[in-house]
């Protein structure tokens, strides 16, 4: 008798105890505070707020733009070549694979610049939400 009597009491004492413990207590929670992800500092930098599609595009017109002058100038330079060469065979044969060269290179890039100007072209399309129509690489048509 006296274990049931010890073990009831030791069972309320438990069950009180929990709900002592487990009671919700009432608290003031504080706003979510604002998360700072730096796009801010970015306007403080001078760089461009541009699109980025534009700045990929200007790149790429860029590098094209500087290879097709070294190409152009590697034609020019088989040229010289040929024409000063004065009848020798090594320096005209220097001169056509040189013009040879810069034609091979010359067409390389502008198949770099219609690749590009489609691939472009379609990413344009499928990430725009307006119907703003894209002509050539580089998405301004300010100029």
């Amino acid at each position: 008798m006296k274990k049931i009597v010890v073990t009831i009491i030791l069972g309320i004492m438990f069950v009180s105890g929990l709900g002592v413990v487990m009671t919700p207590v009432s608290v003031f929670a504080e706003e979510t505070p604002q998360i700072n992800f730096g796009l801010s500092y970015g306007a403080n930098t001078g760089l461009g707020s541009g699109d980025i599609r534009n700045i990929i595009a200007n790149i790429i017109r860029v590098a094209l733009s500087l290879l097709g002058i070294l190409a152009v100038a590697g034609i020019v330079y088989g040229g010289f070549m040929y024409m000063t060469a004065g009848g020798n065979e090594e320096k005209s044969s220097g001169g056509t694979k040189a013009i040879a060269a810069g034609v091979i290179g010359l067409v390389i890039i502008l198949a770099a610049y219609s690749i590009a100007n489609f691939v472009l072209r379609q990413l344009y399309k499928a990430t725009s939400n307006n119907n703003d129509t894209y002509t050539e690489v580089g998405l301004d048509e300010s100029g």
